[in-house]
């Protein structure tokens, strides 16, 4: 296993918890001479009730909030230059693609005391992709797997063939807006790496995809639960936190990480270069550690933390849920995304050889 997203708060209810701070959608990037605003970039329902009060309460600092719905539209939004961003969260391999072109901002330690809470084992303290956490903190971490309808299914969808191999569920299923984990996961079906790097091999995940593309009703921009929850599709390819969001508004709502393995990631807090803030963002970081805001953060979204002093504070029945917290033998089958250097273009061209199609 190569380990090291993607409630009590939905996306429909996120906002009214927020309190003192300032949250503004879509504002696109903030003047880089605003000493007292923090701006941050995050995924959707990714942050507790009280996160960003607390830290503006603790601060004075005020919050501009944005949101992205993936690694690649984050990536897009900051390659050109920053447009105004003091935090931003990518997931591994997008920090790791980051260090490599420059743009992320050393991270200086000494102003994040908080993080002595974080996870001793490596897999979080040390990762491949971010050795000595240089150019980031870890934030929450899960797998990828299958939402699904209990009552509209037969049986437990486990094996990714209901999804690429199967009719039985046509226009009833809802995939991601999110090129590797997509090919990521039609490559594990087919019994090759997440990672590959073999043009053959990532040209079969595409024709799978695009065979079977007749079956799904849309590729959702991280949005697969609300469909779910709505009943306008009886399984959803997502990311765990998402689905166990619903699973608490509708107990018919279910969700399994299919038996030939998925997607397991960890995302990530880090300084973008440009930030306007640097100072603010590092009290931030902090914040974000300190335990009690990081188990209230737990607590709301239902992912699992990598701060081990957190968890001492998350609800007993998220850390006996295997959907939150899955066991040793399912890791064991998940592997990790990382970058792929100049193979990226070979799933690109997939991706959008899917798309058209």
């Amino acid at each position: 296993m190569n380990m090291f997203k993607g409630a009590g708060s939905s996306r429909r209810n996120f906002l009214a918890g927020t309190g003192a701070a300032a949250v503004a959608l879509g504002f696109g990037g903030r003047s880089a001479s605003a000493s007292g605003e923090l701006n941050v970039y995050n995924w959707d329902t990714y942050i507790g009730e009280t996160t960003l009060a607390t830290f503006t309460e603790a601060t004075g600092v005020k919050v501009q909030y944005d949101l992205f719905a993936n690694n690649e539209e984050l990536f897009a939004k900051l390659k050109a230059g920053n447009p105004g961003y003091d935090i931003i969260f990518p997931s591994d391999y997008m920090v790791e693609t980051m260090i490599a072109i420059d743009m992320l901002v050393a991270i200086d330690h000494s102003k994040i005391p908080n993080m002595k809470h974080i996870d001793p084992d490596p897999n979080f303290s040390d990762p491949s992709f971010n050795p000595g956490l240089k150019f980031g903190v870890p934030f929450m971490w899960g797998t990828q797997g299958v939402g699904y309808r209990i009552s509209k299914v037969d049986g437990v969808p486990d094996s990714w063939g209901d999804i690429l191999a199967s009719d039985k569920y046509a226009g009833r299923i809802a995939l991601l807006e999110d090129v590797r984990a997509m090919i990521g996961f039609s490559l594990k079906y087919l019994g090759f790496p997440m990672n590959s790097v073999d043009p053959d091999e990532i040209a079969q995940a595409r024709d799978l995809l695009i065979k079977n593309k007749k079956n799904f009703k849309t590729f959702a921009p991280d949005s697969g639960q609300d469909l779910l929850l709505s009943g306008e599709v009886d399984l959803a390819v997502e990311w765990n936190g998402d689905i166990v969001q619903v699973m608490e508004e509708d107990d018919d709502l279910a969700y399994v990480v299919p038996k030939e393995g998925g997607m397991v990631w960890m995302d990530n807090m880090c300084i973008p270069k440009g930030a306007p803030n640097p100072g603010n963002a590092h009290a931030f970081l902090d914040h974000v550690l300190d335990p009690v805001v990081n188990a209230e953060i737990a607590n709301t979204i239902h992912y699992p933390t990598a701060n081990l002093s957190a968890r001492k504070l998350v609800l007993p029945e998220d850390l006996a849920n295997p959907a939150i917290y899955p066991p040793p033998e399912t890791l064991a089958r998940c592997e990790q995304i990382v970058d792929v250097g100049d193979a990226a273009r070979l799933y690109d061209e997939a991706w959008t050889a899917i798309k058209a199609a």
